[in-house]
């Protein structure tokens, strides 16, 4: 299998496209839905399963469980400092580095899926009450540009499903 399919296992997001109002309830409802996957694609997994990689050179899946809470937390603060700030710049951070720390290489991925599911609930809250105007606010983000949260959120509902993805492909691959 090519290493694209395996990296990239739900295709690349392209943020650019215009977002439907049912696009935009599709992707909150994925948001929203996302943890009790995320619950579900662990059931059952083993230490040994958690840690292995995804993919050759991959993380492993207790780093992508990890990594999810880490990213949405950076994108619901992006969020709201767009609806309260006039365009901010904000930080980006080193995922890579972060899937490196010992919590993300060795914690209880169940603590990362309760912190999600306490995230989505209150991030999905927030999604839902905004204006046509506050889904237009952007954020500048130094490496990749201005960012709309209309578009923001097609990208995390996208983030959410493609990390799942490497989870599920990965069970599937190995008969787990």
């Amino acid at each position: 299998m090519p290493d694209d399919d395996l990296r990239y296992p739900t295709g690349k997001f392209d943020i650019t496209q215009p977002v439907s109002e049912e696009q935009l309830n599709q992707y909150i409802l994925s948001i929203a839905q996302l943890p009790g996957k995320v619950r579900q694609a662990l059931t059952g997994m083993t230490d040994e399963q958690l840690d292995t990689p995804y993919r050759p050179g991959g993380w492993t899946v207790r780093q992508v469980v990890h990594h999810l809470p880490d990213s949405h937390l950076n994108g619901y603060i992006r969020q709201k400092l767009a609806l309260t700030e006039d365009s901010p710049t904000i930080k980006p951070y080193d995922e890579a580095a972060w899937a490196g720390l010992p919590d993300s290489m060795q914690g209880d991925p169940q603590i990362s899926v309760a912190l999600l599911e306490a995230l989505h609930q209150r991030w999905v809250l927030l999604l839902k009450s905004l204006t046509p105007a506050q889904l237009d606010r952007t954020f500048l983000h130094p490496q990749n540009g201005q960012q709309s949260i209309r578009q923001h959120i097609g990208l995390y509902a996208w983030h959410g499903e493609h990390h799942l993805a490497h989870i599920t492909a990965l069970k599937e691959r190995e008969n787990w």
